[in-house]
């Protein structure tokens, strides 16, 4: 009669001995970083720690190139939202993104969205291009710039440019006014009644 699988292995067994402890002892890691790695690491976390810019930079909807921007917030008067649209205001201020990389555009949108706040500037023109002569990925800037300019609280309200201006790769951008300007009109108003 053949052995079963279980009397082979009790008899390939048998001259085993058991361990006196089953502890197992860590191999130390001899490869540490250099310290040009711990160096880089700690500039690393350091620049995002002082990095203020909130524009989210992780993956988004790739938007058609001639698809048409549309954005505003809450409040926006639907008038106010028409003449935005269709050039009414004078564009005060101009940013041209054509050609930057994703990470300096982010970096750039942040600045001037938020030095045109603080000058009180209201309608500014972004030049973002459509992508076109990206074949494998059209419209990419494009679509980060609508989501930057949805993230960004100093915008109210933003459209697709019309064709004097860009057409598809251009975007008209309302801004709030500033503190300053509103405690001046407060002040102004308060001085009537």
């Amino acid at each position: 009669m053949p052995l079963s699988d279980f009397d082979l292995f009790l008899s390939s067994m048998e001259d085993v001995k058991p361990i006196n402890h089953d502890t197992v002892t860590p191999i130390s890691n001899s490869h540490s970083a250099t310290l040009a790695q711990q160096e880089k690491r700690k500039a690393a976390q350091t620049n995002l720690a002082n990095d203020e810019n909130y524009l989210q930079s992780e993956h988004v909807e790739i938007l058609d190139p001639l698809a048409i921007l549309s954005f505003k917030k809450d409040g926006v008067q639907s008038a106010v939202f028409k003449n935005l649209r269709l050039a009414k205001y004078q564009v005060d201020a101009t940013l041209d993104l054509h050609g930057q990389l994703l990470k300096n555009a982010r970096n750039t949108l942040f600045s001037f969205i938020a030095d045109c706040h603080q000058r009180n500037i209201r309608v500014v023109l972004i030049r973002h291009g459509i992508g076109i002569k990206n074949k494998a990925k059209p419209g990419i800037l494009k679509s980060y710039v609508n989501k930057w300019l949805q993230e960004l609280p100093q915008v109210l309200a933003f459209h697709t440019a019309l064709r004097h201006h860009g057409g598809s790769g251009a975007t008209y951008v309302l801004l709030k006014k500033s503190e300053d300007k509103k405690n001046e009109n407060r002040e102004i108003h308060s001085k009537r009644g």
